[in-house]
């Protein structure tokens, strides 16, 4: 007997629900839903149900809570159940407080790799450049909470130029990415500044853009926006999607313009307890990238931000979803699992296919479990040679530690 399918991800009845007043017309349109923007605790009560104890608890905390929610994304939680995932990601929780001392507020040491206000260079060929503080939805996972504390304020434009002056006379650099907030919250007059200014750099190869409107604010994307974007190609988006439930016919629509535009669409998940720590979750979402033309590109470990603690699965959760997935589906539908370290980077986990090895061959395990042997080709007898020259270690062994490389910033 076939099963049914799945109803599409819709909006359709929390919108009916929670604002049956709105029109086509203001429902469509992004101005109107960052305008609406549920801000504060005794609104977000009137839509969505908390226990006395946990509103009292926040209560108390209420100039910390940094509440915003569109109403498109508000429309897709169940109210009637606490533990949705939706609700998750966007609804402030008494466990960020009960947490409140576990964490750091910069997990990823960004403020000590600034070369200039809101530039971070850490890796060589690459910086990331913060154009704003502002976001359509202040997410709970966010590892940039920190930036809550100062209000929603764009960068100025002599910052912006000084961070365009570092690019610019940094010649390594060939991949910017623009991050926040959410840099499509600027003004496209302001965007499009930043971006013609950077394309007529030489040496920037591509520009990515790191943006979550896609889901939680997808009228964002517009084909005004679009048209900007096209203007900088190569360009690529990197998007935030979380939980299949997120994939509506709305979001489907806004990555089909990006695409038609001529920008890749990439997905970068968080790895979140209750949002997608399952295999199950996390296939329904990848697999549902895929038919939208998103690639699943980065899985996340929640990173330990102060207030997210409870939001935070073991790392061995996101190794063993990789494993269950991995042969069981297309090697297109497997994010890479990242643990993002303090100043040290990315650093790729997976399982250990790997169970023994040799100079000549290698002991495989397959994802059903099954042993192989695999021949390892002999390098070349002059590659052996300056491998033994340059190297004072014997062919198996391993150092103690990875060699560190301080770079020179200057």
């Amino acid at each position: 007997m076939l099963e049914t399918p799945a109803p599409e991800p819709s909006s359709e009845y929390g919108r009916r629900l929670f604002f049956p007043s709105a029109t086509d017309a203001e429902w469509n349109d992004w101005r109107w839903q960052y305008r609406n923007r549920v801000r504060d605790l005794a609104t977000l009560a009137k839509y969505l149900p908390f226990s006395k104890g946990e509103f009292d608890q926040l209560k108390l905390v209420e100039d910390q809570l940094h509440i915003g929610i569109p109403p498109y994304y508000l429309a897709l939680i169940d109210p009637a159940d606490m533990e949705d995932p939706i609700r998750k990601q966007a609804v402030p929780a008494g466990a960020e407080f009960t947490y409140h001392s576990v964490g750091v507020s910069d997990p990823l040491h960004e403020d000590g790799e600034m070369a200039v206000e809101g530039l971070v260079h850490r890796y060589p060929d690459r910086v990331l450049f913060i154009a704003t503080n502002m976001c359509p939805m202040y997410c709970r996972h966010c590892t940039r909470r920190r930036e809550w504390e100062d209000g929603e304020l764009p960068k100025s434009r002599p910052m912006l130029d000084a961070m365009i002056a570092y690019i610019r006379q940094t010649p390594q650099i060939r991949d910017v990415i623009f991050s926040g907030g959410d840099p499509l919250s600027l003004p496209l007059p302001v965007l499009d500044y930043c971006l013609t200014e950077i394309r007529k750099i030489p040496h920037v190869e591509i520009i990515r853009i790191g943006t979550r409107f896609p889901v939680v604010l997808p009228q964002r994307v517009t084909d005004e926006l679009c048209t900007v974007l096209g203007k900088h190609l190569p360009v690529w988006m990197n998007t935030h999607f979380n939980h299949p439930r997120e994939l509506t016919p709305e979001a489907h629509a806004a990555c089909q313009r990006v695409l038609r535009t001529g920008i890749p669409v990439n997905n970068q998940s968080v790895l979140m307890r209750g949002v997608n720590d399952s295999a199950e979750t996390m296939l329904k979402l990848c697999h549902g990238l895929l038919r939208i033309g998103v690639r699943p590109y980065y899985l996340f470990q929640c990173d330990p931000i102060r207030g997210a603690e409870h939001l935070r699965t073991s790392v061995w959760a996101g190794v063993e979803i990789l494993e269950k997935m991995r042969g069981w589906t297309s090697g297109l539908a497997i994010p890479t699992f990242v643990v993002d370290t303090e100043g040290g980077g990315k650093i790729p986990l997976a399982p250990n296919y790997l169970m023994y090895a040799t100079e000549d061959a290698l002991v495989l395990r397959n994802y059903e479990g099954r042993i192989f042997q695999y021949k390892n080709p002999a390098p070349p007898a002059a590659r052996r040679r300056r491998k033994a020259a340059a190297s004072p270690l014997p062919f198996d062994a391993k150092p103690a530690r990875p060699h560190l490389v301080k770079r020179d910033r200057a």
